[in-house]
C-alpha cells in the first residue's frame, strides 16, 4: 500500500454549535480551524449542522405520525370498502 495515497488519519473534534456540544474522535476530515481541548492539547475543529444532541430523533422531541387519523382518512376517501373478489 502507497502512504502518500491515504488520507491523514487524526483526531478531530466535531462541534455541534446550536446544542452547545463537542466531541474528538479521529477522521480524515481537515479544517484551518483549531480548539484547545479539555486535555490541553489543540486539534482541528469541524462545525457541523445537527448532531445525536440536536436531531430530533435522539433527544426525543421527533413528531410521531397519527397512523390511525390516516386510516381513517384512507377510508373516507375510498369508501372504505373491499373490493368483492366473487365477482
Amino acid at each position: 500500500m502507497q502512504q502518500d495515497k491515504q488520507p491523514g488519519y487524526r483526531p478531530v473534534v466535531f462541534r455541534d454549535r446550536s446544542a452547545g456540544y463537542a466531541f474528538l474522535t479521529r477522521s480524515t476530515a481537515s479544517s484551518e480551524q483549531t480548539i484547545e481541548w479539555d486535555d490541553g492539547e489543540t486539534y482541528p475543529v469541524i462545525d457541523v449542522e445537527i448532531s445525536s444532541e440536536s436531531h430530533p430523533f435522539y433527544t426525543g422531541k421527533a413528531r410521531t405520525l397519527d397512523s390511525e387519523g390516516r386510516i381513517d382518512r384512507f377510508e373516507r376517501r375510498y369508501g372504505g370498502q373491499r373490493p368483492d373478489a366473487s365477482a
